[in-house]
């Protein structure tokens, strides 16, 4: 099934830009076959294509949507060990967890499927006329949300299913009534082509409009930004660096006519150790808080790559426990080469810095394998160096050690928006930490309490999200039935004959 294709309109196109191939992430071997760039002309008719298909599929039913959406995922399901096999080998993520994120890609879709057959998306809302109202008559006000149009979803490196081609930037897209073009990441071309697929053949099967989606590839500084400039498209979903996301934003930003960006970009999910905690568990705390901060290579948005706690014996035990379990944990391949050095460099930066101390580490690997690593620094130090605020991408973490719980709120006030905090609290800690939590809710878009961030939940009352920079948009979430709210727009009706209603308003 894998071609080496940009699909458009329902139909293969091989593309005239550079070629490139998908690597193997354990070896570096290049895999077939190749793929070309999306040329000037696919971009436009992708794009042309979309904004004709806006009308009648905005026009098609709840349910008819709905379908699209289970037979989407019906279609994934239906490639088979393909695609779990591909996926493998292009990202060296293990079978299980492969297999997970395409059940997780999969309730995603089933989630839209059914709040588009309850319809609270609509937030339909109705002010009866009053016509005696003195001085002056009410006139009657009914109000609907309604898509915004195309919308240009970039698929993410670290998951190559969930928040990638059919993932939920898509799926909420698509459930709120926008056409979808997605430009594929190169990490995992082949994995993007048979997703691709299953919901090209979706769209057929339900009779879609042609143009509802397009799979796009080629280099996001080109292909990407071409994509975010181009008239027809309304709106951004995206999941990568900060420094891709804040360019996309720039680009939309400029154009005639402005279009949200809705970017994940960057975390590093700060973990406060409460005193009464520390004191009760601080070895259990510790285990679980390895297991969260290598799994997957430490390759997640949520990785907890900073830890808060006060100085002394409850830390001493944490620190003690983490090394030793860390010394257990084996290198593991990251994504890409590129991603892998970039790791390498963002720990060696660590190691290097004068007043940061080296906790433990985890087994070394190969070339293309990450070794976990746990620093600690005092809490002055971490407040007076913004080099050590930045994140590094996988299994390593910072311990900030404070002379006193007062310094939990100087660093929460220091560091930038985050798309999660942990809080582990005993009922001892439960005063210290009501006086904190407005600056843990100013800070991000998940507080957790007596866990880890790593494992986002799909359903109705998730948020995966937070300030500027995790996210380009702090009103909103990627995860999450709320997420079709960022591609949906209210439109008030006034005094409308019932006949030329909405169905819905009717």
């Amino acid at each position: 099934m894998i071609k080496g294709c940009n699909l458009i309109g329902g139909a293969e196109s091989a593309g005239t830009g550079s070629q490139f191939r998908a690597i193997e992430a354990a070896s570096g071997h290049s895999l077939e076959p190749a793929w070309k760039a999306a040329s000037d002309y696919d971009i436009a008719r992708a794009c042309d294509l979309a904004a004709e298909a806006f009308v009648p599929y905005r026009q098609t039913s709840a349910e008819e949507r709905a379908a699209f959406l289970d037979t989407i995922a019906d279609n994934i399901l239906a490639v088979g060990d393909e695609l779990v096999t591909r996926c493998m080998a292009e990202t060296g993520l293990p079978r299980g967890r492969i297999e997970g994120e395409r059940g997780r890609t999969m309730t995603q879709l089933r989630l839209f499927a059914e709040v588009l057959r309850d319809g609270t998306h609509l937030e339909i809302r109705h002010d009866a006329a009053l016509p005696d109202r003195s001085p002056a008559p009410r006139p009657d006000l009914r109000l609907i949300n309604q898509p915004l149009g195309p919308v240009a979803v970039f698929a993410a490196s670290n998951f190559p299913l969930a928040f990638s081609v059919a993932g939920g930037d898509t799926a909420s897209a698509l459930a709120a009534g926008c056409p979808v073009l997605v430009k594929a990441h190169s990490a995992h071309p082949g994995t993007s082509e048979l997703v691709g697929r299953a919901i090209m053949a979706a769209a057929s099967q339900c009779g879609m409009p042609e143009g509802v989606f397009a799979l796009l590839y080629g280099p996001g500084s080109t292909i990407g930004q071409a994509l975010v400039a181009h008239p027809a498209i309304k709106a951004v979903g995206f999941t990568g660096s900060r420094g891709g996301g804040t360019a996309l934003m720039r680009t939309a930003a400029a154009r005639p006519c402005p279009i949200p960006v809705y970017a994940e970009m960057s975390s590093i999910n700060p973990v406060y150790l409460f005193p009464g905690a520390l004191a009760e568990r601080a070895e259990e705390i510790a285990k679980e808080f390895i297991g969260s901060l290598t799994l997957g290579a430490g390759q997640f948005c949520t990785n907890p790559g900073l830890v808060v706690a006060v100085e002394g014996e409850g830390l001493d035990r944490f620190l003690s426990t983490a090394s030793e379990t860390l010394k257990t944990v084996p290198a593991q391949v990251m994504l890409t080469s590129g991603i892998c050095q970039s790791y390498i460099d963002g720990v060696k930066k660590l190691s290097e810095h004068a007043a940061v101390t080296e906790i433990g580490r985890g087994a070394t690997g190969s070339s293309a394998e990450g070794q976990a690593a746990l620093f600690k620094v005092d809490a002055e130090t971490f407040l007076a160096d913004p080099e050590l605020h930045a994140e590094v991408f996988g299994a390593a973490s910072l311990v900030i050690a404070c002379n006193n719980t007062k310094s939990f709120s100087r660093v929460a006030e220091a560091l930038e928006g985050q798309l999660t905090c942990a809080l582990h609290i005993a009922d001892s800690d439960h005063s210290l930490a009501a006086g904190l939590m407005p600056k843990f809710e100013e800070l991000a878009g998940r507080i957790l309490c007596n866990g880890f961030g790593t494992g986002v939940e799909v359903a109705h009352a998730m948020v995966h999200g937070g300030p500027f920079p995790a996210t380009s948009d702090s009103r909103s979430t990627s995860v999450g039935s709320l997420a079709i709210a960022r591609f949906l727009r209210p439109v008030c009706y006034q005094d409308f004959p019932v006949a030329l209603l909405p169905e819905a308003l009717k």
